[in-house]
């Protein structure tokens, strides 16, 4: 891979970092602030979602929900969430600030995320690595799938030999979509029986690259 490889791409929750408990307080503020009934949502929760396209997750957590409350549910939680990332953030894992460091220096790095638009903005304000990243792109600012993000971020960015990295099926999937190789980051969220390389840890990264 150190060899052709010209990019690196990469996945958010699960493969940069963990925020699942500052978006699982934001989801329980977010239920006291609208007037029908939403179950909690648990840490847990939220990482058995990592990696699913954002609109999408109110389908599973809220199949009861009409529209226009899931809708209602999405902005309220959604503003929570910026407000609590900024503040608290989240945990990036261990290594992965001096692995993107060290990247940073040979490869052009970039992150796709099916989050909701403002999120990478939040994580790039909070962690103060944005200046690593050249480009960014989400599902919450699009409206299309990871897979087709991963091809606009490799088109517009004139990429040649890109990588992705992420913790997921999806994002395998996504990769495939794209056709570019995939790196399994095992010490993620999500599972998946398909990949190119794996991680077992961030500072597999700068071994591979």
């Amino acid at each position: 891979m150190k060899t052709n490889t010209d990019s690196l791409i990469f996945d958010l929750d699960g493969t940069l970092w963990d925020a699942t408990a500052t978006v699982a307080r934001a989801w329980n503020k977010a239920r006291e602030q609208v007037d029908f009934e939403v179950q909690k949502i648990t840490q847990y929760d939220i990482r058995s979602v990592a990696g699913m396209q954002h609109d999408l997750i109110y389908d599973k957590f809220f199949p009861d929900l009409t529209g226009a409350q899931k809708k209602e549910l999405m902005e309220v939680s959604g503003r929570k969430e910026m407000e609590l990332l900024k503040k608290d953030g989240g945990d990036l894992f261990t290594g992965i600030k001096e692995a993107l460091e060290y990247l940073h220096n040979n490869y052009k790095l970039f992150i796709v995320s099916n989050c909701q638009d403002g999120y990478i903005e939040a994580f790039y304000e909070y962690t103060n690595l944005g200046n690593l990243f050249q480009d960014y792109e989400c599902s919450g600012r699009t409206g299309n799938p990871k897979g087709d993000n991963l091809k606009d971020i490799i088109q517009r960015n004139n990429l040649q030999q890109p990588v992705y990295v992420g913790d997921t099926k999806g994002d395998y999937e996504a990769s495939l979509v794209a056709g570019v190789p995939f790196v399994y980051a095992a010490y993620g969220f999500g599972k998946t029986p398909d990949y190119t390389v794996y991680l077992k840890s961030p500072a597999d990264l700068k071994r591979l690259f």
